[in-house]
């Protein structure tokens, strides 16, 4: 299934992989395991945030993909199933029967 992640890395944290130059490395690593389908980065309330659409293969590899930007950056994550079009029109559909 197809999810959303907002993430919203911690400054302090980043800051000191920015310094130490090992921030672009991090990011490679997490988005080569990932994957994803769309990756946006933007600032949010004077915070680096990020947009990423992934897939989430089962329930239990939220861990695995929430994990590496607790880890890295004292990230917040929020996570959010979504769909596409046919998948919202199938769910629609759902409703009437």
């Amino acid at each position: 299934m197809r999810a959303l992640l907002e993430i919203e890395l911690d400054t302090p944290t980043t800051n000191r992989a920015v310094a130490d130059g090992a921030v672009a490395e991090r990011f490679d690593r997490i988005m080569a395991d990932l994957k994803p389908e769309a990756a946006y980065a933007f600032p949010r309330n004077g915070r680096r945030c990020q947009i990423i659409v992934v897939d989430v293969p089962d329930e239990a590899a939220v861990v695995a993909i929430c994990e590496p930007f607790w880890l890295e950056f004292n990230a917040h994550v929020d996570l959010h199933i979504c769909m596409d079009p046919e998948q919202l029109g199938e769910g629609l559909r759902r409703l009437g029967r």
